[in-house]
C-alpha cells in the first residue's frame, strides 16, 4: 500500500509534536527562489534533495509533518503491521512442516507499538534537518499560488523560478447514506486505532482493502470485504486474483465480489448494518473505506498559476512532467500516474532534473512496478498476458520451483511476457516475496533484454527467482527448436564432427 504527499491526518506516534521551526521566507541571496516545492511527501522530498544538490536555491513548504502519507499513513505503517500478521499467518500453518505452535495470542497494544516505533525509526530520514543537511530550506505553513511565478506561504508573499506541486492524495470517502453516521475509518485514520476490531467491514477489494484486510483477519477480527467488481485487485491478471481470492477463504476471510453497497443503517440494535444491492446484509463494528483516492489540488490557487486541472482534480502534466505553466512542475500521485511511493521518488527526481538543469528525461509508465503485499504477494509490471496478440507468454507453477516445494508454498506462478522478439516486455509472479523476483524481470524490461539474457545468467539455487528463470529458459528451449535455429547449429555440429574427424586422422 503505498501513496504520496502532504498529510493532513496525522497518525499517533511516538513523534507527536507536529510543529517544527521554519526556514526564512526569503532567499539567501534574495529576490526569487530558484524552485518551490510544495508538499513533503516522497516526491518532494526526492526533489529537494535532487534541485539542491544541484546548487538550487531551494525552498519546501510542508502543510504538517514531512515524509507524507507513506511515513505516517501508508507504507510504513502497513509493513509493519503486516509483519505482525504475516506472523501469525506462519504460526497457523507451521504444522505442515511438522512444527505444531501452541494457541496463538495477540496483543494489538503492542501490534501498533510496534508499528508507531517503525515510524519513530524511519522518520529522521525524511524529517526537515536531513532536508537542510542537504542544502534544501523548510518551512511550515499552507501554500497558495498567486499568480504565474508567485505564491504565498501563509499569507506571506514569495517568488519563485521554477515550481513543483506535490501534494500527494487522500483516500476518498462516498457519501453513502449512513457512513458518515459510523465513524469509517481510512488508511488515514486506521492507524490510531485503539482496540482490534471484532467485526471489520472492508468496503473496496482493491490493494489497500486486501492488505488491511488480511491483517487484520490475522489480527483476530472477522473481516468481510465488498468490492463492486467481479474479482479481488482486479487490475492484475485473474489468476492472481483467485490467488488471492483463495487465500482469503483459508483465512476465513467473508468476501463479497460484484456486489455494491447501498446504505448503511447506523442504528441497528447489535450494532451497525451494511445494506448490499444483492439483498444481503453485512453486521460490523467498523468499517474501513478503500476505493480510491483523489488529488489533494483543491486548495493550492492553481488556476491562478495558470496550471490545468483534468476534471478527476488531477494536473494536466505532459511526458516531462510539466504543466500548462512551463515554469510549474508535478509529481506523485496528483498526476494522475501509478499511485505509489516510488513512482513518486522518481518523478520527484525526474522533474527536478528537467527544471533545474534543463534536461528532457521521461517518464516510462510501462516500467512501473507493482507489488500487493498480501500473503501471497502480487507483483507484476509492463505489459499484461492478454492485452494484445503477438505476444509471448512463459508461465511456470511454483509447484515446479523447488524453494516452493521446500517451504511447502507451492500455490503460486511466475509469468514472463515477451513481444515477438523475444524481450521481455511485463511480468506477474504470485508468491512469496513476489516484489523481490520482480526486480530481475523489470530490470531486463528497462534495459530492452530479451529472455536469453535471464535465462544466461547463473541463479542461486534454490531460490524465489528460479520461477523467473524458468521462464526465461522456456523461451530458450523454445527458440532452440525453431526451424533457422535447428538448422544453424545441425549445421555447427556437422562442421565440429568434420574437424574432429580430421584431428583424428592426423593425430
Amino acid at each position: 500500500m503505498s501513496t504520496t504527499g502532504t498529510t493532513h491526518h496525522p497518525v499517533t506516534s511516538d513523534v507527536d509534536d507536529t510543529t517544527w521551526a521554519s526556514d526564512p521566507l526569503t532567499p539567501p541571496g534574495g529576490g526569487a527562489w530558484d524552485f518551490l516545492i510544495v508538499g513533503g511527501g516522497t516526491a518532494g522530498l526526492v526533489a529537494a534533495h535532487t534541485a539542491a544538490g544541484f546548487g538550487a536555491s531551494t525552498l519546501l513548504v510542508e502543510r504538517a509533518r514531512t515524509g507524507g502519507d507513506c511515513l505516517w499513513t501508508g507504507c510504513v505503517p502497513s509493513k509493519a503491521l503486516l509483519a505482525a500478521a504475516h506472523v501469525v499467518g506462519e504460526a497457523r500453518a507451521a504444522s505442515a512442516l511438522g512444527v505444531h505452535v501452541g494457541d496463538i495470542t495477540v496483543d494489538f497494544d503492542e501490534v501498533m507499538a510496534h508499528v508507531r516505533s517503525t515510524i519513530t525509526a524511519i522518520e529522521p530520514v525524511d524529517s526537515p534537518a536531513a532536508l537542510r543537511a542537504a542544502g534544501a530550506k523548510v518551512a511550515q505553513g499552507s501554500v497558495l499560488f498567486t499568480g504565474p511565478q508567485s505564491a504565498t506561504v501563509d499569507g506571506t508573499p514569495i517568488t519563485f523560478t521554477q515550481a513543483l506541486v506535490a501534494t500527494g492524495s487522500e483516500p476518498l470517502v462516498p457519501g453513502l447514506p449512513g457512513l458518515a453516521d459510523v465513524d469509517p475509518l481510512t488508511s488515514d485514520n486506521v492507524w490510531a486505532l485503539t482496540e482490534l476490531p471484532e467485526r471489520l467491514l472492508v468496503l473496496g477489494g482493491g490493494p489497500i482493502g486486501c492488505e488491511l484486510g488480511q491483517a487484520f483477519s490475522r489480527l483476530g477480527s472477522s473481516v468481510t470485504i465488498v468490492e463492486a467488481a467481479d474479482r479481488l485487485i482486479s487490475g492484475e491478471t485473474p489468476p492472481a486474483s483467485d490467488a488471492i481470492a483463495r487465500a482469503f477463504e483459508n483465512d476465513g476471510i467473508d468476501v463479497r465480489t460484484g456486489v455494491t453497497l447501498t446504505s448503511i443503517e447506523p442504528d441497528r440494535a447489535g450494532g451497525p448494518v451494511a445494506l448490499l444491492d444483492d439483498g444481503s446484509e453485512v453486521p460490523f463494528d467498523r468499517i474501513l473505506v478503500s476505493v480510491g483516492r483523489r488529488p489533494r489540488t483543491s486548495d493550492l490557487g492553481l488556476g491562478a498559476a495558470g496550471v490545468a486541472l483534468q476534471q478527476s482534480g488531477h494536473i494536466d502534466v505532459d511526458n516531462r512532467l510539466r504543466t500548462s505553466n512551463p515554469r510549474i512542475w508535478a509529481a506523485g500521485d496528483l498526476t494522475g500516474h501509478a499511485p505509489f511511493t516510488h513512482t513518486a521518488g522518481s518523478h520527484g527526481s525526474l522533474a527536478a532534473s528537467n527544471a533545474v538543469l534543463g534536461l528532457r528525461r521521461t517518464v516510462q509508465p510501462d516500467l512501473v512496478p507493482r507489488v500487493t503485499y498480501t500473503s501471497p504477494e502480487v507483483a507484476s509490471f509492463g505489459i499484461a498476458a492478454d492485452s494484445r496478440p503477438g505476444l509471448i507468454v512463459h508461465t511456470v507453477p511454483h509447484s515446479e520451483v523447488d524453494r516452493a516445494r521446500a517451504e511447502g508454498q507451492v500455490h503460486g506462478y511466475s509469468q514472463l511476457v515477451l513481444d515477438a522478439k523475444g524481450k521481455v516486455v511485463g511480468a506477474s509472479i504470485v508468491g512469496p516475496r513476489a516484489g523481490e523476483s520482480l526486480a530481475e524481470a523489470l530490470l531486463a524490461g528497462q534495459q530492452g533484454l530479451k529472455a536469453r539474457a535471464v535465462a544466461g545468467a547463473m541463479h542461486a539455487y534454490p531460490t524465489w527467482s528460479d520461477g523467473v528463470w524458468k521462464a526465461a529458459l522456456a523461451q530458450g528451449r523454445a527458440d532452440l527448436e525453431s526451424t533457422p535455429v535447428k538448422q544453424v547449429t545441425a549445421g555447427l555440429a556437422t562442421v565440429r564432427r568434420a574437424w574432429l574427424k580430421r584431428r583424428t586422422h592426423t593425430a
